[in-house]
């Protein structure tokens, strides 16, 4: 408990240094006004928008008043309130202060709030995430588990060496050759498309549908890169594991190599294989920016990327700080889950 709250604390101090650090990396790229009404707008319509925008006050003070935006607890006036549409609850009458959800502020292209882009877009990097690490956990095990049991083999050889490949290729040149192998070469017989994402729009009706087919190529791209490292850790664990007294003493008392292997094994070799799994996932749910993009997948990654080639610095910066939360929330997990594991964990805290 106390290391969980060690960690929670880190994130409180965490999260505001990197809302600092994001907010003076997107400064003086471009004139947010002009983003917004375009090049033909009038003086008097930018000095508003600037206004609007706080782009008059000195650089300190909007820094503070983003903070105070995007921080949970805040202070703020009854107009801003209202004319933010700010959800929470506030005590005061013209100054309150206030428990409320982040302010991410409005797109610039799009006019809405950053927070509710990222928002549309989370079900689709969810979606992908989660298939990619559910295939790349089962597969990596399995493979790690046999790798260590078959030491010395064939399938040894051959699980170490596509790993060390795996690890070894970047996620976007695979994405270029699985894209062109399934999707062009091999295409008259996968019937899988080289762009698509979790939704489809019927030609006649004209409405949204799930389709599962898109998802394939970049959920397979994605998923190859943690399959390798946990097939890697599975094996380097389960084999410190198998050399243990108490696997030579199940295997004493007559229990199968399956009940050996699997349950007194696996279960003990587990806790790296956590680190991988939370880890990564926490990466790919992040942000797959480039798989995202070049499959056309819909997702957090390809809305930052286009917000990020159009200027749309409310859309990127709320992305930024939206993968660190994510981050943060599970190292937290990972820890909780060390303990459910492996008793020994949380009794040495």
């Amino acid at each position: 408990m106390h290391n969980l709250l060690k960690k929670i604390l880190y994130a409180l101090l965490v999260l505001p240094g990197v809302a600092v650090l994001v907010f003076i990396m997107f400064q003086g790229f471009g004139d947010p006004a002009k983003m917004m009404v375009g090049q033909t707008g009038d003086k008097k319509t930018l000095d508003n928008i600037r206004k609007e925008l706080y782009l008059d006050e000195p650089r300190w003070k909007q820094l503070l008043l983003y903070l105070n935006d995007i921080s949970p607890i805040s202070v703020h006036q009854q107009a801003d309130i209202e004319k933010k549409e700010l959800k929470g609850f506030f005590l005061g009458t013209q100054t309150k202060i206030g428990v409320k959800l982040p302010c991410l502020r409005k797109s610039y292209q799009t006019k809405k709030n950053a927070g509710t882009v990222l928002m549309e877009a989370l079900p689709g990097t969810l979606l992908l995430a989660f298939t990619a690490m559910l295939f790349a956990t089962v597969t990596g095990i399995f493979l790690g588990v046999l790798a260590a049991v078959k030491k010395g083999t064939w399938m040894d050889s051959g699980a170490v060496f596509a790993s060390i490949a795996g690890i070894s290729a970047p996620s976007f040149f695979m994405a270029v050759i699985i894209a062109y192998l399934f999707g062009v070469v091999l295409h008259p017989y996968t019937g899988l498309q080289l762009t698509g994402s979790w939704f489809d729009i019927d030609a006649v009706t004209g409405e949204k549908y799930f389709t599962i087919k898109n998802l394939i190529l970049p959920a397979l791209t994605l998923g190859i890169r943690p399959l390798a490292i946990i097939t890697q850790l599975t094996r380097s664990a389960m084999l410190d594991v198998l050399g243990q007294d108490y696997i030579r003493t199940a295997y004493a008392k007559g229990l199968s190599k399956r009940a050996v292997v699997f349950t007194h094994g696996l279960r003990n070799a587990l806790n790296p294989v956590v680190t991988a799994i939370t880890g990564w996932f926490a990466e790919l749910l992040a942000g797959a920016f480039f798989v995202e993009y070049i499959f056309g997948w819909h997702g957090i990654g390809k809305v930052t990327v286009d917000a990020l080639e159009k200027l749309d610095y409310p859309v990127v910066m709320a992305s930024v700080l939206l993968s660190a939360t994510i981050f943060i929330i599970m190292n937290i997990v990972a820890d909780v889950l060390y303990a459910v594991i492996d008793p020994r964990v949380a009794a040495n805290r």
